[in-house]
């Protein structure tokens, strides 16, 4: 199943974030239910080859591997996608010409200028179709752009028209850093930009992906619910390290009690 698939599929869909460079990690996410896990070789301290490790867990756990690049870099979406990736997340998308951009390096010829190797992971290492193998790889692969800054969401009516774009995510806590907010990604004013992108997201009929940080289950499930409200239907809740360590600083904190 695609990430596209997933899209088209009932709401909620439920995803994360990987920042730990271990394959056993994106096990425990696969088996916890999740249907999707971003592996993040911008923050995440590990690049593609490890990345392509990760993409392989998640491929034997049933999770689709959404890989976040470091930047907006032809060369590095191809690598992405060619690893295995289903879908890339490019970050710092601040304008309809950089989405435009992200979008051309997934897709090949005639729809794009992702570079062609008959030789890749993406291919089971050897395309014996490759016209059909291209016209696939165009249909499910593709780019999800994230809005982060203050350009972005003055841009982001252009942004969400681009064709091809397979979604939208925002990031909650860069933006509050950009606007001044120092962090504080439940200010109203953050919270005014995000939810002004979603209408402008649904207007466009491009599907958002918004991230829940909140480690309490009830917080999370009342901010699902409240973007839920607003058409939103893809969730990341947390991080791999933000469940970690709050689950262990809570439960070493009862245990010293």
């Amino acid at each position: 199943m695609s990430f596209q698939d997933l899209l088209d599929t009932p709401a909620p869909i439920l995803g994360t974030w990987s920042q730990i460079a271990s394959a056993e990690v994106v096990d425990i996410i696969g088996a916890s239910g999740f249907a999707f896990t971003i592996i993040d070789t911008e923050h995440g301290v590990f690049g593609l080859e490890t990345a392509a490790d990760l993409v392989r867990a998640c491929n034997a756990n049933r999770l689709e591997p959404i890989v976040r690049v470091p930047t907006n870099e032809s060369w590095m979406i191809m690598k992405a996608l060619d690893a295995g990736a289903g879908t890339v997340l490019v970050p710092k998308i601040e304008s309809a010409e950089a989405a435009k951009a992200a979008v051309a390096a997934a897709r090949y010829e005639p729809h794009g200028r992702r570079g062609a190797c008959p030789c890749v992971r993406s291919g089971e290492q050897f395309v014996r179709n490759w016209p059909a193998y291209a016209q696939e790889a165009n249909r499910s692969s593709g780019v999800i752009a994230l809005v982060e800054s203050p350009a972005g969401v003055e841009a982001f009516p252009e942004i969400a028209a681009t064709d091809g774009l397979k979604a939208v995510l925002f990031g909650p806590f860069d933006l509050s850093v950009a606007m001044g907010k120092e962090g504080d990604f439940r200010h109203p004013e953050v919270v005014a930009a995000l939810e002004a992108m979603t209408a402008q997201a649904r207007t466009a009929d491009l599907p958002v992906i918004m991230p829940v940080f909140s480690p309490d289950m009830d917080q999370a499930r009342r901010e699902m619910r409240d973007w839920q409200a607003q058409g939103v239907s893809a969730f990341t809740i947390g991080t791999d390290k933000l469940l970690l360590a709050d689950y262990c600083s809570r439960y070493t904190g009862h245990l010293k009690r």
